[in-house]
């Protein structure tokens, strides 16, 4: 099919095939399919705002056993900076991020195969007793298999204690590319894509809901990150459990992966995979763009390439601060952001429920 013709499809509102998205991918024309995807995406969310969370992303270990090939942020327990924090360290953390105007904790960690799960049970628990003002978006799922190997519980029975525990949304960390081809080799000792997989299942169908990742630009191929959006687009036709897509590029720096690879992706490829994500994801309510790991102009430019979202002021990142890629921002200049890029500005909670909009000439309260 000429790819003109696939992009009527889209357009008409049909759902375009894997082969068809391959097509895509290989098409350059990106201005033209940024036109397409910013169609579909004022179709799903016609108000001329982007939304944005006001958020934090600390992290309570950095000790980790399932050795990633693509991070530069974990240590072994017996590395000298190795750390884990105690739940009265992080529950302070927390408390200092709502009297700065936090409404979401975005916490993950490393695998600590020494943490029992007792610990994670406390921190859910104790969080929304002691700081009701932050919203709990903990675990990634292989922090989740982790946790489900040490307490001998099934993913399920582990979902269930956390959820009883008040933990009710789940991040997508953890995916990088669902294909198992990508997976062997840089991340073999985290289990495959089915398994992501599953721990997202089980999760919505105890009525969490989830966001959807995929971290690209190191070894996958094209045919790979068909595989990776036609696997999350299944799941949600099953389930309707994820609110959001979020895509972002490889950070080398420090890692391992680092000197196998002898390009990275462009802005031009993350423009392309932000409104490839658009059109594909049909059943997607959400595309976030990211100023903070494209950078801010990018970020600006993805949201008229099918995002609708500008993702959160992560007032603390160390993931990619460990691989040498620091962006900081504040939630001033992330409305100015999205008031440059000629949108309003909507604060959103951590499940898209608007809080307030700041119009690029008047703040209206909801």
């Amino acid at each position: 099919m000429l790819t003109k013709d696939i992009l009527k499809k889209v357009i008409d509102g049909e759902r375009i095939s894997n082969e068809e998205c391959l097509q895509l991918l290989q098409y350059n024309d990106i201005l033209e399919l940024g036109e397409v995807a910013n169609e579909i995406r004022f179709r799903k969310n016609p108000e001329n705002y982007v939304t944005f969370v006001v958020d934090t992303n600390p992290n309570y270990t950095n000790v980790c056993e399932i050795d990633c090939t693509f991070c530069a942020f974990y240590r072994h327990k017996d590395e000298p900076d190795a750390y884990t924090y105690s739940v009265d360290e992080l529950i302070k953390k927390f408390k200092d991020a709502a009297k700065r105007g936090v409404t979401t904790v975005l916490l993950q960690g490393g695998v600590n195969p020494d943490l029992p799960f007792e610990y994670y049970l406390e921190l859910v628990e104790r969080t929304r007793k002691e700081v009701p003002e932050i919203h709990p978006h903990f675990f990634s799922t292989s922090e989740i298999i982790g946790m489900s190997e040490v307490s001998g519980l099934s993913i399920r029975e582990v979902l269930i204690k956390l959820k009883e525990a008040g933990l009710n949304t789940i991040p997508g960390g953890g995916a990088e590319i669902l294909s198992d081809r990508v997976k062997r080799k840089i991340s073999k000792k985290k289990g495959t894509s089915a398994d992501y997989l599953n721990v997202m299942r089980e999760a919505h169908l105890l009525g969490y809901k989830t966001t959807a990742t995929m971290m690209f630009g190191h070894i996958e191929s094209d045919e790979d990150i068909v595989i990776h959006l036609e696997s999350i687009r299944k799941l949600q036709d099953e389930t309707g459990g994820f609110t959001a897509f979020i895509p972002w590029s490889f950070k080398p720096e420090n890692t391992p992966l680092e000197k196998h690879i002898k390009s990275f992706a462009s802005p031009y490829r993350y423009l392309q995979i932000i409104a490839i994500s658009r059109i594909y994801l049909d059943n997607f309510p959400h595309i976030q763009a990211s100023w903070f790991s494209e950078g801010k102009k990018i970020g600006q430019v993805a949201l008229h390439f099918g995002a609708d979202d500008f993702g959160g002021t992560l007032e603390e990142e160390n993931v990619h601060a460990a691989a040498n890629f620091i962006n900081k921002s504040s939630t001033e200049e992330v409305i100015d952001l999205i008031h440059g890029a000629g949108f309003d500005a909507a604060q959103r909670d951590t499940l898209y429920n608007i809080l307030k909009v700041y119009a690029q000439n008047a703040i209206k309260i909801l």
